[in-house]
């Protein structure tokens, strides 16, 4: 058998959380065990009509050949209309839009222009884990920010970031809504991060995924939005995945500085000619439907969080954390006295239930598990029944 040796990088990867935990449930699968999935952050509601129609009609014109590597000029005008419509921030189609493959390639392609061999990069912990594959394959090290739940929401300070940083950090990455936790940054504690990130020259990677799935009245907030100067220091992430159940489509969007947004694309395009031009025709149409469409998937989910909670009361020594957007429920399983990957193995064991363990995102998530409510109706029924039975039986046993 041929054997070459891999590059260094590949031995700092891991699977990511899901995938990881994706092995041990084909092997259950195998076996014939009946299981029903809260995991994941997939919307189960169809792509809007509109959407199918435009990139069907896009495709009968033929368009199908090779993007502008950029972006195609008709969704950077889209993407910036969207961006003064819902915050008024403005940005030149032309300097500061790239267009990319979800926001995994953005996220990527931003790491790959900012980040030098030995720099650190730091992040909320817990949160999505993904980031740290492209930050440890640029030369990169991810350092946690702690965080700690506060009347019943993940939050981190300033005393925190200092306590992580050191000379090598460079960038500072942070989600809102924030990726496990629930968490939406509120107004003066994005302006504690952009404060702390001037005050150590950092720049912010805001990923915003999930900014039209918020709940209570709440508002999302763009740091880019507080300030000339925190715009100026900050690159907006995003995609249509979420929003518009767009996940196979793989399109996003970056906003930034003129500098760093022509950085990004020569690093963009070593690797990708970006969507395909009829999922760009798409893209625009999605961007079309406005506000009407964000606050009708918003109530759906809302509804959706409000069972999980609901489902969850009541059972000694747990307490669903009620979150402000995104679509997971961490569920704090501290007082069941037990680490939190155990609590999920036997709950995919025992329960046939498959859930993250909130370890898998970072050590200040031990003791918490993540519930999915992307997948509603009997999906969603079922695996909190089973939940629920499975923590009563925990509960119980203590």
């Amino acid at each position: 058998m041929l054997s070459i040796p891999l590059a260094g990088r590949v031995s700092v990867l891991k699977p990511t959380a899901v995938n990881w935990i994706l092995q041990e449930v084909r092997q259950l699968d195998r076996a014939g065990r009946p299981l029903v999935s809260l995991m994941r952050g997939q919307p189960d509601s169809p792509t809007p009509t509109p959407i199918i129609e435009t990139a069907c009609e896009a495709l009968r014109k033929g368009r199908t050949g090779y993007p502008d590597n950029q972006g195609e000029p008709a969704l950077r005008r889209a993407v910036t209309q969207r961006l003064e419509r819902d915050h008024g921030l403005s940005y030149d189609p032309d300097r500061e839009i790239l267009i990319t493959d979800g926001a995994t390639g953005g996220l990527c392609a931003a790491l790959g222009a900012l980040v030098r061999s030995g720099d650190e990069v730091l992040l909320p912990d817990p949160i999505y884990d993904a980031y740290a594959g492209p930050i440890q394959l640029w030369g990169g090290k991810p350092v946690g920010i702690s965080s700690a739940i506060i009347d019943g929401r993940f939050i981190f300070d300033r005393a925190a970031m200092e306590t992580a940083c050191s000379p090598r950090a460079r960038v500072i990455l942070i989600n809102t809504p924030w990726n496990p936790t629930g968490t939406i940054l509120r107004r003066e504690e994005l302006q504690t991060v952009i404060e702390f990130a001037a005050a150590k020259n950092l720049f912010v990677i805001s990923d915003e995924i999930y900014e039209s799935l918020v709940y209570d009245g709440k508002e999302h907030i763009s740091p880019s939005s507080l300030s000339p100067a925190a715009r100026e220091r900050t690159l907006l992430v995003n995609s249509l995945s979420k929003t518009f159940a767009m996940t196979g489509w793989r399109v996003g969007y970056c906003a930034g500085p003129p500098w760093l947004i022509e950085a990004m694309l020569l690093v963009w395009q070593q690797s990708s000619r970006g969507p395909a031009t009829f999922v760009q025709d798409a893209a625009v149409c999605a961007l079309s439907l406005g506000p009407n469409h964000y606050r009708d998937i918003a109530a759906e989910y809302q509804k959706r969080r409000d069972l999980v909670v609901s489902r969850l009361q009541g059972i000694r020594g747990v307490t669903p954390l009620v979150p402000e957007g995104g679509l997971f429920v961490m569920v704090d399983v501290r007082g069941l006295g037990m680490p939190s990957d155990e609590v999920r193995r036997y709950l995919l064991h025992r329960a046939g239930v498959v859930l993250i363990h909130g370890a898998a995102y970072g050590q200040c998530g031990e003791g918490t598990l993540r519930v999915s409510f992307a997948a509603g109706g009997a999906i969603l029924e079922q695996g909190l029944e089973k939940l629920r039975d499975g923590l009563l039986s925990l509960s119980q046993d203590r």
